[in-house]
């Protein structure tokens, strides 16, 4: 069985239609062929972030774009930092 797949909008939608309207994650589940704990997770992820909830494939929020970032600047200043190293220690054997 293959993992179905909803859009922001559609998860944003059925979330408000549980919040605002009363509806339970059971009824909405049994309504729209849903799990009720994949619908309880939509609501749990709006509530937490409703302005970056439900980013996407290939969509990260902005934190998560920043701790790439940064990921990638540190392994590039590690990676300078074992050449200094390694030049280093070359010149120093030289001298002796």
């Amino acid at each position: 069985m293959e993992k179905r797949k909803y859009s922001r909008e559609y998860k944003i939608e059925t979330v408000k239609m549980i919040r605002d309207r009363g509806v339970t994650a059971a009824q909405a589940g049994r309504e729209l062929g849903i799990h009720p704990t994949v619908l309880r997770h939509w609501v749990r992820e709006f509530e937490a972030d409703p302005k970056d909830a439900f980013p996407g494939k290939g969509q990260m929020k902005p934190e998560q774009l920043e701790i790439d970032r940064l990921r990638k600047e540190v392994a590039k200043l590690k990676a300078e930092r074992d050449i200094l190293k390694k030049a280093a220690a070359y010149f120093a054997k030289d001298s002796l």
